[in-house]
């Protein structure tokens, strides 16, 4: 599938002089840095509307009346809140930023105020602040510099929450006390050392918090503070390394707290401990799946819990009391993304997702057991008939461990072998799953392009010793996961083996530059997305309250022989081997991945003469948020692929 233009190929750099109209072509915006990367015609970019209008919509809080949420959806440049208050009704939009608002939560006895985050341009500095319902007036309520604040959990009488934030020095994630009514009189309760921790859960009568200490995806801790005394006790031992232990509640019974914890197990099973005689009891031993979330109702009395099971959800509802449970019948195949129950526990809200549907919300009747949908959202001018349904693939890597994916085939409209696009996740503890591609069904219906998201080692979903089988010195085994794809797909008679483009964010973004390194005479081109470039540079200059977070899993560049490993690897170091062109995408204030780890990539490229385009926003952090910059860069991805895969 050749795509030719009858005017010349022209570059963004610098001053920028077309050969035609500029109406006749789609430019970068005033955020944008766009380097090497040809006119793109506004006729592809009509081409796409088709694909790129639909949006999704996800509750964040509900009313204490339960007859209203809080939900987020999109109508203009990014995500906003939204209220709505009956099945299918109006939504009305109640904040109108520049930059996204992902989360409210609303004051929890009348419900007169909601508390929201947002920050300012991806920096992922979010700051707090209250929206009074009846002015919509908002107002600032944390510092308003350089931390992180979140996390919050409100007392019961609604009198105030505490929450966590970085304020204190910018990397340990300590715990604070604030009336949003009174927020000058916020107190620091717990100066704690890391940017792991966060608060689980608060008691009835709001003496006691359930702290967590997340160590790493492999080992979580779980402490109790006393709110009168300021003394913080263990309820896990510290001593018991490689345990994971959180997303703890506390029980009807006031000794007894409820948690997942793979202890004894490959997958997070839902268990109690018991404070006094230290007793666990385990109930989804008998699913052979991690328990990936949970909610309790306000009375304790019912729990919902959910089940990741090869990238797909399931929902069980279970009795406290008997401890019995029962998978929730009627939902389609797909992803849950969020779920609560209203006040008095009569009701459930939860969001989903599924190949051929964005996220919406529905109600579920606990005692009729009847599913309200509550919202529709538009899927642009995309039929049920555009989208690609996914495939669940395995093959066997070099050491013979079992990799999975999901493939998403080509349109059956085009013939003969298919280019293919792998799209590797970041984390790298992330997982593929079985969702929409929305967008992405441009690249299979428009373009005949097949997609694979591959769950490398390393990925969550497939138990413990599959999350922590890439730790360290084994770094380059998941990325040989990638080599044994590339042979896969050379087995395979409707792909074709000699079109491959590898594409991946973030950890996703290093599996990408290194796969370019290492299999450069099995690709065509790729696609680096905020990626890492060089271990000891990122974890020199990523944000401090994540470092230590990120060493235990990538390992401590500190280490000689650690720090000489990462410069063996570091796709900065092998750019000699990387023969194929080569897209960098990056946002300016990305606290995660540093945009140094874009820019050092595409000089050194550019300095050997490689055929490297860049593009990067001044107004966006990890990932484009804003749908401007979003369908800038697909159209940019799209033109890349033309160029180098299609050819």
């Amino acid at each position: 599938m050749n795509c030719k233009y009858i005017f010349p190929v022209l570059l963004f750099s610098g001053t920028v002089v077309f050969s035609q109209s500029k109406n006749d072509n789609v430019l970068p915006n005033e955020n944008l840095i766009a380097e090497n990367i040809p006119v793109i015609p506004k006729s592809l970019n009509e081409k796409i509307k088709k694909y790129s209008e639909s949006r999704g919509a996800n509750f964040t809080s509900i009313h204490p009346n339960g007859k209203e949420v809080i939900m987020v959806t999109r109508f203009g440049s990014t995500n906003q809140l939204h209220k709505l208050s009956q099945a299918m009704g109006n939504r009305k939009q109640i904040t109108f930023f520049d930059e996204p608002v992902n989360s409210a939560d609303y004051e929890p006895v009348k419900g007169e105020y909601l508390v929201y985050s947002k920050d300012i341009g991806g920096n992922e500095f979010g700051q707090l602040f209250k929206l009074d319902l009846k002015t919509m007036e908002s107002k600032l309520l944390t510092d308003g510099g350089r931390s992180q604040n979140g996390g919050m959990v409100w007392k019961k009488d609604g009198s105030g929450f505490y929450f966590s934030s970085t304020k204190r020095n910018g990397g340990d994630r300590d715990i604070y006390y604030m009336n949003p009514l009174k927020p000058d009189e916020t107190k620091l309760v717990l100066e704690v050392k890391g940017g792991g921790w966060g608060i689980n859960d608060i008691s009835s009568d709001g003496k006691r918090l359930i702290i967590g200490e997340y160590v790493s995806a492999n080992e979580s801790y779980l402490y109790l503070f006393n709110t009168d005394t300021g003394k913080l006790e263990p309820i896990t031992d510290r001593s018991e390394k490689q345990i994971v232990q959180g997303s703890a509640k506390f029980g009807k019974n006031p000794d007894e707290i409820w948690y997942v914890t793979d202890r004894d197990n490959e997958f997070d099973r839902l268990a109690t401990f018991n404070l006094k005689t230290k007793k666990i009891s385990y109930y989804t031993s008998d699913i052979p799946w991690e328990v990936s979330g949970y909610t309790l109702s306000k009375d304790k009395t019912k729990i919902v819990f959910e089940t990741n099971e090869s990238g797909v959800n399931k929902m069980y509802l279970m009795d406290t009391a008997a401890k019995k449970y029962s998978e929730i019948k009627g939902l389609p195949i797909g992803l849950i993304n969020n779920f609560d129950f209203t006040d008095d526990g009569k009701s459930l809200f939860f969001s989903q997702s599924t190949f051929d549907s964005s996220a919406d919300i529905y109600r579920l009747d606990l005692a009729s057991k009847n599913i309200e949908r509550w919202t529709e959202s538009e899927q642009g001018e995309m039929q049920k008939t555009d989208m690609s349904q996914p495939k669940l693939i395995e093959w066997k890597s070099f050491d013979d461990m079992k990799i999975t994916g999901f493939y998403y085939p080509a349109s059956k409209k085009f013939t003969g072998k298919r280019p293919v696009l792998i799209n590797i996740h970041g984390g790298p503890e992330g997982q593929s799953m079985a969702s929409s591609l929305g967008s992405g069904n441009y690249y299979t219906n428009e373009m005949g392009v097949a997609l694979i998201y591959p769950n490398v080692r390393g990925s969550s979903g497939f138990g413990k010793t599959y999350i922590a089988s890439d730790n360290g010195f084994n770094r380059m085994n998941s990325v040989k996961d990638i080599g044994a794809l590339l042979d896969w797909i050379a087995k395979q008679p409707e792909l074709d083996k000699d079109r491959i483009m590898i594409m991946g964010g973030s950890y996703g973004g290093f599996m990408t530059l290194a796969t370019a390194y290492e299999y450069a005479d099995k690709i065509r081109c790729s696609v680096d997305i905020v990626g890492i470039s060089d271990f000891n540079t990122f974890l020199k200059n990523t944000e401090e309250y994540r470092r230590d977070l990120r060493r235990v899993e990538y390992g401590d560049e500190r280490d000689p022989k650690m720090s000489e490993f990462f410069t063996k690897i570091a796709p900065l170091n092998n750019t000699d081997k990387i023969k194929k062109p080569m897209f960098i995408i990056q946002g300016t204030n990305d606290p995660r991945v540093p945009v140094t780890e874009a820019t050092q990539m595409r000089d050194k490229l550019k300095a050997q003469g490689n055929t490297v385009w860049y593009l990067e926003a001044k107004n966006e952090g990890h990932g484009f948020r804003k749908k401007e910059n979003i369908d800038f860069q697909r159209l940019a991805v799209i033109r890349f692929m033309q160029e180098f895969l299609l050819k």
